[in-house]
């Protein structure tokens, strides 16, 4: 029998959601989006657990979109719904009431680092990879990635590694502040799990009414983020230069961009 897409475990009042295709570097498939939303909806039923784990398995948090398969670099176009359709499972984490910790075990870049990003808590592997590598592709950022990324380490330091679609290692991640701690990639999991157990141990109703009034008091509008960013990526999916950017990824040569 061949391994789930996504593993689900609850241990102690704490679920843990893993990706589980790490021969894919955990990249975000339709089987994988599918297998995620599911196991979100078991943590929303479950009225009994106090923090959720989301990691990833092998040496990889999350490679973001497999362009090898859920797009194509000859499409001359991606609907707005589409790209919406495609985040959604993952932008669904905004509505988990309890405390969500991204265990970002490994790399965790384009799409993957969005899905780090729309968690509360980030522990980062100090010598993994992490950033948006949009603009090396040829393409808008998506999942709301620059409405978050300026709100946590301002926005100088947000449109420097958009701009240039630079990786930082998870070191420089939590000295911007983008990860809360950075430890050796085998000791992320520990450190998240011992972290949602110093959440579980407090009162779970002020938890759950403190996350709320923090994003409540930050005005936090992930969603219609996420939107305008389905409008501008789908737009630039239409240019030479994003079938160029897929292109020389796919072919893992440097791309050559012409503005068109």
């Amino acid at each position: 029998m061949s391994q789930p897409p996504v593993i689900f475990e609850i241990k102690e009042k704490i679920a843990m959601i893993q990706l589980n295709r790490p021969d894919n570097r955990n990249s975000m498939t339709l089987e994988v989006m599918t297998a995620f939303r599911e196991a979100l909806d078991k943590t929303n039923k479950n009225k009994n657990l106090r923090c959720l784990i989301i990691t990833g398995s092998g040496s990889t948090f999350c490679a973001g979109a497999d362009f090898g398969s859920s797009f194509s670099a000859e499409e001359n176009r991606l609907p707005n719904e589409t790209l919406m359709n495609f985040y959604k499972p993952f932008l669904e984490i905004r509505r988990i009431e309890i405390p969500v910790i991204a265990a970002m075990n490994g790399h965790a870049i384009g799409g993957g680092l969005g899905l780090a990003l729309v968690c509360d808590i980030r522990i980062a592997g100090k010598d993994a990879k992490y950033g948006a590598t949009f603009a090396r592709l040829g393409l808008h950022s998506g999942m709301a990635i620059s409405y978050i990324l300026p709100r946590l380490i301002g926005p100088p330091a947000a449109c420097e590694l958009l701009f240039t679609g630079r990786l930082i290692n998870g070191k420089e991640a939590a000295e911007l502040g983008i990860a809360n701690y950075a430890v050796d990639s085998d000791k992320v999991l520990k450190k998240a799990r011992d972290l949602a157990q110093e959440i579980a141990s407090c009162a779970p109703a002020a938890v759950r009414m403190m996350k709320t009034s923090i994003y409540r008091g930050l005005g936090w509008d992930t969603d219609s983020a996420a939107e305008f960013e389905a409008h501008c990526q789908s737009r630039t999916f239409e240019t030479d230069d994003a079938r160029e950017g897929i292109n020389a990824l796919l072919e893992k040569r440097e791309p050559v961009f012409t503005g068109k």
